[in-house]
């Protein structure tokens, strides 16, 4: 029987019904969306055995209440129609346009996010997410009304759920609507929740709040009279209304202050509403020359509004008997405010003709609520400038098991990682969002599910820098790329202090402790070092010549008879051309900070190369012909040291292609295609900007292993159709 009963009542006549506000037009849109969200729904039942489709025109009723417009009632009958009958937005946006579509893609949206951990800290940043992820403040409006009807048909569904959802409603959805200023929601929500969360507790206030009602009926009507007539003598046209407080909120006042029912007070209450802002204030004058008020029991509300634009005078009298009553007084739209809060707007708009003078104010207070792009009075562009972000600069999403993180907006994967932890974020290699593989730049969006790959070996890549947007990433990245920097030149340092000392016929590094102490104290005295580690970096970047060490350090060594090895120096000093060396330093292409390959020239291994040690920028490795390095090398010859490369390196290495071809339709494609047979990787292309000509220079650089597979690939760029020419891009003079 309460089946049919509920049928009836969310029948589409009965949303018709409330469709007055809506120009003619608008109605038939509302009707044919009914149609369709009918139709989608064919078959789909209710756990209350009642059709699907009660449930949307329930939540579309809901929605005139705040009288919302056509597009909101239509996104509200289609909300479930893309999660449960498989409609795509594509159909929506050809059958109902792409405002209703966005609207119902926000709700899809929302609908797919679980509040899936309990922690209290947890719901103030789910509820931050969901208002953040709505761009449109009228799909919250609907995802409320949509779990108003939830709540209201929760008994219908299996007892197992009743606590998760209530306890869901009471932590996100009902403060969401208090926010908003929709208090007859915020207070409907959560008696729904406190009633399914702890029936047996809501049955036992009910019945005392009941017998409480009945023992004091007389006197509340007695006040109600008193008060009446106290207006009338002073000529103030009132309308008093009694206000019961709602036993969610005795319940928890009863909880938090530990009261029993007898101490709270407060229970019954009266509101005042007055023509005026200025009669609201001579009302309180008259109420306290009634009953005496509680001290520090005022609370005014219209100077200073509360953030959702709720506007009121609140004191508490001492009534007969000792009972204490509050009163709230307020003006005609400052109560239309406090009851509706956003949906406030439309109902000015209803009520008051063409709106001007409250919808601006409407404006103003949502002004302060809400993240308004463009200033405007005009209620026609209302909607355009309304959004919703009331988080702006921030994005929640979740971690895999669902922990919500908040980070800056436009943060990157990365960021997450580092969010974490630091560890976590130097060790990552790849990413996923949503279960899809993607680049570990990709900003994230709210309510994206991140996971992170990490591995054991792994280090942060200074290209990292170019698109993290959290000042915490972007320190540890600083501070772990720093330490290797400084570790890798320290090394790098060494090996070329030790090469330099054999070349001066000494076997290895004197050790810093024991005998030699004082050799090394006198070392960095002369070098202006304060240790041994920082002139070792300081060699491995290129700020000291270790040959100029080195003789400085054999010469302190001799002073205590320690003797250079002239069979060691014959050895290392001269090569088959008898050029002075300090011994090569092995190239194997492994990561380093402290060695750079030069962009200019390009080598790879099986290159003849020769290594620059730059001021403060370690050893950059050029091809031995470079004409920049021959360059540098005429004004600085002391900082070349010899470099070789090592017989297996670890990686491939980049160099550059110029390839001429006849310009014709698919030559790309074709030079593309004989590329890869070749397994050399493309990293770049450069077509240039000139206008075609019969023939094109394609820049190409290509990730070779060495010298002998780069001369395959030109070999077999040479034979494809359309290339007259490939040649490796050299320096210019």
């Amino acid at each position: 029987m309460a089946a049919a009963e509920n049928a009836a009542a969310a029948s589409f006549a009965a949303l018709e019904a409330q469709l007055g506000y809506l120009e003619p037009g608008d109605i038939e849109q509302v009707r044919r969306a009914y149609r369709f969200a009918d139709q989608a729904h064919l078959g789909q039942m209710r756990s209350s055995g009642e059709p699907y489709i009660t449930h949307p025109i329930a939540v579309a009723v809901q929605c005139t209440e705040w009288r919302l417009d056509a597009q909101a009632l239509m996104a509200a009958l289609l909300h479930d129609a893309m999660e449960d009958c498989g409609v795509t937005k594509i159909e929506l946006i050809e059958q109902f346009g792409s405002p209703v579509a966005e609207l119902v893609d926000g709700l899809t949206k929302l609908d797919r996010i679980q509040f899936d951990t309990r922690e209290e800290n947890q719901a103030e940043s789910f509820r931050k997410m969901l208002l953040a992820m709505a761009r449109d403040v009228r799909v919250i409006l609907i995802k409320l009304a949509d779990r108003t009807h939830n709540m209201r048909t929760l008994a219908d569904v299996p007892r197992s759920k009743w606590k998760r959802i209530s306890a869901e409603t009471l932590e996100i959805y009902a403060p969401i609507a208090h926010r908003l200023g929709l208090n007859q929601t915020y207070r409907e929500l959560q008696e729904l929740s406190f009633s399914h969360l702890r029936p047996w507790r809501h049955a036992i206030l009910a019945k005392a709040v009941a017998r409480a009602r009945s023992r004091q009926r007389d006197l509340i009507q007695k006040v109600q009279k008193e008060v009446e007539k106290a207006f009338a003598d002073v000529g103030l046209a009132v309308r008093i209304a009694g206000r019961e407080k709602t036993l969610y909120s005795i319940y928890r006042k009863m909880d938090e202050k530990h009261l029993s029912f007898a101490q709270v007070t407060d229970i019954y209450g009266f509101r005042v509403i007055v023509p005026s802002v200025l009669d609201c204030y001579t009302a309180l004058g008259v109420l306290h020359q009634m009953y005496k008020p509680v001290p520090g029991k005022f609370k005014d509300y219209i100077a200073i509004a509360k953030l959702n634009g709720y506007q009121s005078l609140h004191t508490t009298l001492v009534g007969p008997s000792g009972v204490n009553v509050e009163f709230q007084t307020r003006t005609e739209s400052m109560h239309i405010v406090a009851e509706s809060g956003v949906a406030a707007h439309w109902l000015y708009k209803s009520q008051e003709g063409d709106g001007s003078a409250t919808g601006g104010m409407g404006s103003q207070w949502l002004q302060s609520l809400l993240d308004i792009q463009d200033e405007t009075r005009d209620a026609a562009e209302f909607w355009d400038h309304v959004k919703v972000d009331l988080f702006p600069d921030a994005v929640y999403v979740f971690t895999p098991k669902s922990q919500i993180m908040a980070l800056p907006r436009g943060a990157t994967v990365v960021d997450f990682a580092y969010a974490i932890h630091s560890n976590v974020g130097d060790q990552t290699v790849s990413a996923q969002i949503n279960g899809e593989q993607v680049p570990l730049r990709t900003e994230l969006k709210n309510g994206d599910v991140v996971e992170v790959v990490t591995a054991p070996h792994s280090t942060p890549n200074p290209a990292w820098l170019g698109f993290v947007r959290t000042g915490r990433a972007r320190s540890k990245i600083r501070h772990h790329l720093k330490t290797r920097a400084h570790s890798e030149s320290q090394g790098l340092g060494e090996k070329m202090l030790t090469q330099a000392l054999r070349a001066e016929g000494l076997e290895k590094l004197p050790p810093e402790e024991g005998d030699h102490q004082a050799t090394w104290e006198k070392l960095l005295r002369f070098t202006g070092n304060r240790s041994r580690e920082e002139l070792l970096t300081d060699i491995g970047l290129g700020k000291r010549i270790a040959g100029i060490v080195a003789k400085r350090l054999v010469t302190l060594l001799a002073e205590r008879g320690e003797k250079p090895d002239a069979l060691l120096i014959s050895r290392e000093r001269y090569t088959a051309h008898e050029t002075v060396s300090q011994g090569a330093v092995t190239l194997d292409g492994a990561e380093s900070t402290s060695i750079r390959y030069a962009t200019c020239c390009r080598p790879v291994p099986g290159d003849d190369i020769v290594g620059y040690l730059g001021h403060g920028e370690g050893l950059v490795v050029h091809l031995a012909d470079c004409p920049v390095a021959r360059r540098l090398k005429n004004k600085d010859a002391e900082r070349f040291i010899r470099v070789e490369w090592t017989e297996e390196p670890v990686r491939p290495f980049e160099t550059g292609l110029l390839v001429t071809v006849t310009n014709g339709k698919g030559v790309l494609a074709r030079v593309a295609s004989a590329l890869a047979t070749t397994e050399a990787d493309i990293t770049h292309v450069d077509m240039g900007v000139e206008v075609a000509q019969d023939t094109t220079d394609l820049k190409f650089v290509i990730a070779v292993r060495d010298t002998s597979h780069l001369d395959a690939v030109m070999r077999t760029l040479r034979r494809t159709p359309s290339v007259i020419r490939v040649g490796r891009v050299r320096p210019s003079e």
